[in-house]
């Protein structure tokens, strides 16, 4: 028998920094991949915080608007380190995601000559479909320990794919089952204390289950106040300092799109589309396309494509005039990007210690393990999109199977996953590995 392990000590502020940091850069895969990824570092490797904990926030962030990646990032940096350490970890999500995009979108609009990017991207994304699927799983096995469960899971899967319900209905739903189930069923949506006990028995996290809470956790009404005004000041204040009409309107558009982007970032592409295309025309429909490639293949959120729409907008509209076409693009795809992420903070620091006030207690706890089974089967039916516009490249709604069949791309997929899942590679190396395969296959085969 093993000998027990001992409990990680608190890692300083800046040894949590340096992982943001680093997190920032490999964050691919969407928000399936990117919480896979917080999961194998930070609950398997790093053991700061515990598999029940690390669900329960995760549980949380699901029913918010916004990203729930990096509100998941957010939360557990505010555990870590205070309101800082969430400030920072959020920052630092996002940051690496908006400098990248910044540089590709003006490769994109300055030259136009996109190969070596798309030799990537056609690389890349079968690498994603391996990613999600194998997040997929990985939550699946750890919070569905019983049939009950598992069966939700296969129900929103059907949902979501056959029916297309909306994601928000499905996550109202998982809750409602969840209520009752904790109610008249509570053996099988109870989660924490007594998932993977054994496990953690000899491997105790930082955070753990039975870790009482430290003081600034505590929900506070005085903090609560401050925080929310707080918040609202600072977007006043943004508000006020985007002189030009053109950042003014971004501010109040992508403020509205961060209040209702319930069920991730493909719910709230058609409100982007329809505000970025027809109502102020900052881009056109084809442009929208591409940014959306652009934020698939890029780490942080999937809802970054919001800093291309703002950097062609601001591009496009010549707000500081023909001259300042660079510094206009910066300005419009960083207040887009300001007001798109500023609720998430606000959500996680004010809402955090009501959540925390929770655990444990299977009146809400059980609701949120009726959404993880939810997600788990809306997960997998993101890996079958992902999959299906990669192996079928020119197919459409109307007609899911036209073009040829994308054969080496299905086995790079496979074989990605073979990697992940089998052999345990890294993520970030996987992804390498297949964008400089991409390369060269699109420069060998793809470029005439």
């Amino acid at each position: 028998m093993s000998e027990p392990q001992e409990r990680p000590s608190q890692p300083s502020f800046w040894e949590a920094f340096r992982y943001w940091l680093k997190l920032g850069f490999i964050s691919f895969g969407g928000p399936a991949g990117q919480i896979s990824l917080m999961h194998q570092e930070l609950v398997e490797k790093r053991r700061w915080i515990s598999e029940g904990r690390f669900l329960h926030a995760l549980n949380y962030c699901m029913l918010l608007p916004g990203p729930e990646a990096q509100q998941l990032a957010t939360y557990i940096g505010w555990l870590l380190h205070r309101t800082w350490g969430g400030v920072v970890a959020g920052t630092l999500f996002v940051l690496p995601s908006l400098v990248i995009l910044i540089v590709l979108t003006y490769v994109y609009l300055a030259f136009g000559d996109l190969v070596v990017i798309q030799g990537l991207f056609n690389g890349i994304k079968p690498a994603v479909v391996a990613i999600v699927v194998f997040a997929a799983w990985r939550i699946g096995s750890r919070a569905l320990k019983n049939n009950v469960l598992w069966a939700v899971a296969a129900a929103s899967f059907v949902a979501i794919s056959v029916f297309g319900v909306p994601f928000p209905w499905m996550v109202l739903a998982g809750g409602l089952l969840g209520l009752a189930g904790g109610k008249f069923a509570p053996g099988h949506f109870q989660v924490g204390s007594n998932h993977g006990a054994s496990a953690r028995s000899t491997a105790p996290a930082l955070i753990d289950d039975d870790t009482p809470r430290p003081a600034h956790v505590q929900f506070r009404p005085v903090r609560l106040v401050l925080l929310v005004a707080g918040g609202l000041s600072i977007w006043a204040a943004a508000m006020l300092l985007s002189s030009h009409p053109v950042l003014k309107d971004m501010g109040a558009f992508f403020t509205k799109a961060a209040l209702v982007t319930f069920g991730g970032a493909y719910a709230v592409l058609p409100y982007v589309y329809q505000g970025g295309v027809e109502t102020y025309g900052w881009l056109t429909g084809p442009q929208m396309i591409d940014g959306l490639a652009l934020g698939e293949t890029t780490p942080g959120p999937l809802i970054m494509v919001v800093a291309f729409v703002g950097f062609v907008g601001g591009w496009t509209k010549a707000i500081f005039g023909p001259d300042t076409l660079v510094l206009a693009g910066v300005a419009g795809a960083s207040v887009a990007t300001f007001f798109t992420f500023l609720p998430s903070f606000l959500f996680i620091l004010a809402g955090g210690p009501l959540v925390e006030a929770t655990r444990g207690n299977l009146k809400f706890t059980a609701p949120l393990t009726g959404i993880t089974a939810v997600v788990v089967g809306v997960v997998l039916n993101l890996a079958v999109f992902f999959g299906w516009h990669v192996v079928w490249p020119e197919a459409t709604s109307a007609a899911p199977f036209s073009g040829g069949f994308a054969w080496f791309y299905a086995l790079m997929s496979v074989g990605a996953l073979v990697a992940l899942w089998k052999y345990r590679i890294d993520m970030l190396r996987v992804i390498g590995a297949c964008g400089v395969v991409g390369l060269v296959y699109t420069y060998a085969f793809l470029v005439h």
